[in-house]
């Protein structure tokens, strides 16, 4: 049964390190959460280690960079691994092709230009989609607007043609201020669905978290707690890691708690677990 938590200090004494989502638990998109930068600095004043793991699909310099923006100080984590770096090894190494059809805005170019080391003088050139031998997707052509829909004739002619897509954020929606917006996941789930083939890096698959491990350099005996409002990204990657996860019920799910959003009411949480078919170790309504 899913313990609900006030604070992160009831249960951080029991962990190593945190793998900590950012999209609706450290941020909205635009602004950071006070209190839950305060939660991560007082776990690493107790010697912890913090990794902001994100299914952002750049690589984690623009990450730190955005954090930055928003004023997210250096003292509340240790690394950062972001889905985009590691499904960027993964075009850089040829698992869609050298030349593809790039889905995705102007701000996740650097995915292709901020070349990954031991890649250097790798060529991967972006096409139009009658040319392209795979496709890389970080998501809508306009965020703000379009929905997956909006791809189906497109899709329907790369999977004629049997390209592969690599999506570079398994994450299907978040939520941009008060904006509910589509990601490269909910793209990569019409593609699925209408019979092509997605390739996902990212939560909740295995590649982000052995990357996160090798770069805090943790070991097999080393405790880890996940922290996330994606229950089928953070809580379900946790589950299938076999490490504990704290889902922030105020994120994604907020509207399914109950009125107060810092508190979520126990039988509707145990309600919509049970009905997504997970139970994560403890739940919290903001990360504090």
């Amino acid at each position: 049964m899913t313990r609900i938590i006030e604070s992160l200090s009831q249960i951080g004494g029991d962990y190593r390190a945190l793998f900590c989502d950012l999209w609706g638990c450290l941020h909205n998109g635009k602004a950071a959460y006070p209190a839950a930068v305060a939660a991560l600095q007082a776990f690493r004043a107790g010697g912890g280690k913090v990794c902001l793991m994100t299914n952002a699909p750049r690589p984690r310099q623009y990450v730190q960079a955005q954090l930055d923006r928003m004023g997210v100080p250096r003292d509340a984590w240790d690394v950062i691994v972001s889905s985009g770096d590691a499904a960027q090894v993964a075009m850089f190494s040829g698992q869609v092709g050298r030349k593809v059809w790039f889905i995705g805005t102007d701000k996740d170019l650097g995915f292709f230009n901020d070349i990954p080391a031991g890649y250097e003088g790798v060529q991967i050139d972006r096409v139009p989609l009658d040319r392209a031998g795979g496709i890389v997707n970080t998501g809508p052509f306009d965020e703000m607007t379009e929905v997956p829909e909006d791809y189906r004739d497109r899709f329907a002619d790369a999977i004629a043609r049997g390209l592969p897509m690599l999506c570079a954020n398994p994450d299907i929606v978040v939520d941009m201020g008060e904006t509910r917006i589509y990601c490269a996941g909910a793209l990569a789930e019409l593609y699925q669905q209408m019979g092509g083939q997605a390739l996902y890096f990212g939560k909740p698959h295995a590649p982000i978290y052995d990357l996160a491990r090798a770069e805090l350099g943790l070991g097999a005996g080393d405790r880890v707690l996940a922290v996330g409002d994606g229950i089928f990204t953070d809580v379900l990657g946790a589950a299938q890691q076999g490490i504990d996860a704290l889902f922030v019920t105020g994120g994604l799910a907020a509207e399914a708690m109950g009125p107060d959003m810092e508190n979520p009411d126990p039988a509707l949480l145990a309600e919509w677990l049970a009905a997504q078919g997970q139970s994560p170790q403890y739940a919290i309504g903001r990360l504090r």
